[in-house]
């Protein structure tokens, strides 16, 4: 089976690529913007080996051309994205381009071929926005109430994944991913930057003061390896063309999960809001009615919440360590 993950080098993205080694009889594929970046590689240094990476930019529809020609895939993980909420506000132009387009071309290109791959959409909960208390745990059938141009880029991705399954009869399985995390996500989010700062202080080189944004949300989070499990079942068990949320069921106050992190250091740390830190429009709670996925294909998360921190907080340990030797 010839499997093409774009984003391949991205957090979610490599953590989808150790999980396709178990599979046997498996031919990996990923896309790469450059070869030559040492942080673009970096998440898949232990398994590049074991995947053919491909140099393209999905917004140039003749690159895509190119890719799918050679690849000729039986499954397509589509994973890259601009997956920054804040940077969606400072630059609402290039997220919109580059997550639409990117997916765009890939329709458009497979549409004029003679293969039959099935599509999986890395959807976000970041889609239904503005939910009301009655609306909680969230369903697929929920309005979308986008809060960020994040999020509309991503409702019209889910769009046109429907329409050209209607259209079209590509073969487009939509999730709805709500927050996951674990070792190698980027510092940007917040369990990452919790993480790193934390590690940083244990080491001296942050004085031991913790910068924060808005700790009031509530967010279901899981495992990123349970989520990549979730994303092949998926392509294997949904019906094409429908939105399924992934989630635990369960969530968690932000500043409950510092406290948990707080709670592995033996550092004794301040709390310091920063201004900087805080959105210009926030969603106050995401909770996932994963049930529909549930029934389709039997998925359950393996890996507990206070596990997936201290892997976190292990793993920028670990990079810290390494920096400053």
């Amino acid at each position: 089976m010839k499997v093409l993950i774009t984003g391949a080098t991205g957090f979610v993205g490599s953590h989808l690529i150790e999980y396709c080694l178990t599979k046997a009889n498996v031919k990996l594929y990923g896309t790469v913007f450059s070869y030559h970046s040492k942080d673009e590689l970096k998440n898949i240094e232990s398994v590049k080996s074991k995947i053919k990476l491909l140099k393209c930019d999905l917004t140039n529809k003749n690159d895509v051309i190119r890719i799918l020609k050679e690849v000729k895939p039986d499954k397509i993980f589509h994973l890259a994205a601009q997956s920054f909420v804040p940077v969606s506000w400072k630059d609402p132009q290039n997220t919109l381009f580059n997550n639409i387009v990117s997916e765009l071309n890939i329709f458009e290109v497979l549409k004029g071929m003679k293969l039959d791959p099935v599509i999986q959409i890395a959807g976000s909960s970041e889609e239904y926005g503005l939910v009301r208390k009655e609306e909680i745990p969230i369903k697929e059938s929920n309005l979308l109430r986008p809060l960020s141009p994040y999020a509309v880029s991503k409702i019209t991705q889910d769009m046109l994944a429907s329409q050209y399954h209607r259209s079209n009869n590509l073969k487009t399985v939509i999730t709805r991913a709500f927050n996951h995390t674990g070792p190698r996500r980027d510092k940007r989010f917040v369990t990452s930057w919790f993480a790193y700062q934390i590690a940083s202080i244990e080491v001296g080189l942050q004085k031991p003061v913790i910068k924060v944004g808005n700790l009031d949300s509530y967010r279901d989070f899981s495992d990123v390896r349970d989520m990549v499990r979730a994303y092949w079942l998926a392509t294997e068990k949904c019906k094409y063309g429908e939105p399924y949320n992934i989630g635990s069921g369960k969530t968690y106050q932000i500043k409950e999960v510092l406290s948990m992190l707080l709670s592995f250091s033996k550092s004794k740390i301040k709390i310091e809001k920063d201004p900087q830190l805080m959105r210009p429009s926030d969603v106050p709670i995401l909770q996932c009615d994963c049930r529909k996925f549930k029934k389709a294909t039997g998925w359950n998360p393996k890996i507990n919440f206070e596990t997936t921190l201290k892997d976190i907080l292990n793993y920028w340990r670990k990079e810290i360590k390494l920096s400053i030797k």
